[in-house]
């Protein structure tokens, strides 16, 4: 069961799964998308792109207006540099970090660390193998272990090492849920509203209602809400599929 919405009255703020990645070259184009949406409807996501162009003063922008913001940042440093930014991130205001795994765990121990007095300090997320990477991609990289192995090593040691969760394909939630438990956060990416569709660089990917019944706790969704002409039906059409997976749960 999804634990946002378990045992919840439908519809409920906070409880929609979505966090919508806002991936605009610009901060106008994303406002004026953002002005269609409500932060009872979803959380939202800035990447390396729209915050190098446009810096803090989006982000605080954003959660000013209501909204919990995955600053979706993919720390990778040493310990040292990694805690400080999650110390600063925290001192935003911000409801999600993440980095990457594989920088291993005393520098996810820093970060846990760093963030554990703050009174609202945000989900820390590790990153397992990108939902973009094939075997291939992989195995160029050194790693000769298959993929769903290498994620549930990744994902082991991220929990072991404080974090909150980790970022998965949905593809590898039900073997991540069933091993790491029911309150370790899965953020899955590659959701899309009909994988025969798919035509981007997302490989290991899913439906919204097979990612919740597989174990997801956020569905992270880009182009299929922001380039919808109705992106609130589209989070609307969530939501309920939400509810329905856990009503039937």
């Amino acid at each position: 069961m999804n634990p946002l919405i378990a045992d919840t009255e439908y519809p409920a703020a906070r409880r929609t799964p979505v966090i919508v990645a806002l991936d605009f070259a610009d901060e106008k184009s994303m406002l004026e998308f953002v002005r269609r949406l409500s932060p009872d409807l979803c959380r939202l996501k800035i990447g390396k792109e729209l915050f190098t162009a446009t810096g803090r003063s989006l982000a605080e922008k954003l959660i000013h207006q209501g909204f919990e913001l995955f600053l979706d940042l993919k720390y990778h440093d040493i310990p040292n540099t990694v805690a400080q930014a999650c110390k600063a991130a925290a001192e935003m205001g911000v409801w999600m970090v993440d980095m990457h795994a594989s920088g291993g765990r005393r520098m996810m121990e820093a970060a846990a660390e760093a963030v554990a007095n703050y009174q609202n300090k945000p989900l820390l997320i590790g990153v397992t193998v990108l939902t973009s990477m094939t075997q291939q991609d992989l195995a160029e990289t050194g790693v000769s272990a298959p993929v769903e192995e290498q994620v549930l090593r990744l994902a082991k040691l991220a929990q072991s090492s404080g974090l909150d969760g980790v970022v998965c394909s949905a593809l590898e939630a039900a073997p991540l849920r069933s091993e790491l438990g029911q309150d370790f956060v899965l953020v899955t990416p590659g959701i899309r509203l009909d994988t025969a569709a798919n035509n981007d660089d997302q490989r290991r990917i899913m439906t919204p209602a097979d990612a919740l019944s597989a174990g997801s706790t956020y569905l992270v969704m880009g182009r299929p809400v922001t380039q919808a002409a109705d992106p609130v039906a589209v989070l609307r059409e969530v939501s309920e599929t939400a509810y329905r997976a856990a009503e039937a749960v």
